[in-house]
């Protein structure tokens, strides 16, 4: 298939790169020039300009946030030559995911929402789990370009800001389990207990999951650098769930919280670290950071 992929961060490099070992035509666009020269290197072809990436038979775009979009898709590729297909698997607000259905409506272009589950290893490996919504048909056309990218798709209706929900809704949770987890070290660390030794037990007893195991051992070796998801993305996403809960009337007392606490992360430092430092926010209130 024909494909322009524009942002090539992390987790995009890695999916483009599985779309071209998937043996699909890729033209790249991205604002930094060396990921491009690496994705060249495997057989895509560079775009100067977004908009020629854009023009391909289907667009995927992975770019950093709502504003990045709006420069980029919004003002840039959507009033020139058009795909026939726009897959967005970034995260982005729920309001701005409604007024690109209608934009992409209004020019005859079908749009999917396909946000991700999964860091740069899991992408790296084509082991994501996608979450899918907009027309049930073009969701079927576009599966080929799914399993290249993910282990499973997850199918949630024809509304795209049904999949944006979700997605919303799963990183809220994870910064969750991180705060708790950071919580629960600070508190067992003044008894004797180590980080090391809590999570151990804990991720091995109740909470046995992957989202508690796989953060809960960066949490204790403070394997926060590099980073595969930055703690300024977190907050982005956690401001994205707490403006989604107050369109949709449901009030996230808690979401609020780990705002605050992303934000007196990024305050001491930490906005380019992995967003599991979050868990440091409780170790220095409690006077026990390292």
């Amino acid at each position: 298939m024909n494909i322009g992929f524009l942002g090539l961060g992390g987790m995009g490099r890695a999916m483009a790169a599985n779309l071209i070992q998937a043996g699909h035509a890729l033209r790249v666009w991205n604002r930094s020039p060396q990921p491009l020269a690496e994705l060249e290197r495997q057989g895509a072809d560079v775009a100067r300009q977004p908009r020629e990436a854009f023009a391909a038979e289907v667009a995927i775009s992975m770019l950093a946030d709502d504003r990045a979009v709006r420069e980029v898709i919004v003002a840039q590729c959507l009033g020139a030559a058009t795909p026939r297909v726009h897959i967005n698997m970034a995260t982005i607000s729920i309001a701005l995911t409604r007024e690109l259905a209608e934009l992409h409506r209004e020019r005859g272009i079908a749009y999917i929402a396909a946000p991700v589950f999964g860091r740069t290893e899991v992408a790296a490996a084509g082991k994501l789990n996608i979450l899918a919504a907009g027309d049930a048909a073009v969701r079927s056309q576009m599966q080929v370009l799914f399993d290249a990218m993910g282990q499973k798709t997850w199918p949630l209706g024809d509304e795209p800001e049904r999949a944006m929900a979700v997605k919303l809704a799963g990183n809220f949770m994870l910064a969750a389990a991180i705060e708790a987890m950071g919580e629960a070290a600070a508190m067992a660390s003044g008894h004797g207990v180590t980080t090391a030794e809590l999570l151990d037990v804990l991720t091995n007893t109740l909470f046995s999951a992957p989202a508690y195991k796989n953060y809960g051992a960066i949490i204790a070796e403070q394997r926060y650098e590099p980073a595969a998801f930055r703690l300024a993305l977190g907050l982005k996403d956690v401001n994205l769930a707490l403006e989604a809960g107050s369109s949709g009337h449901a009030p996230m007392p808690f979401a609020s919280v780990l705002r605050d606490n992303l934000i007196d992360a990024i305050a001491h430092g930490d906005a380019d670290r992995d967003w599991s430092a979050l868990a440091e926010v409780a170790m220095r209130r409690a006077g026990r950071s390292k």
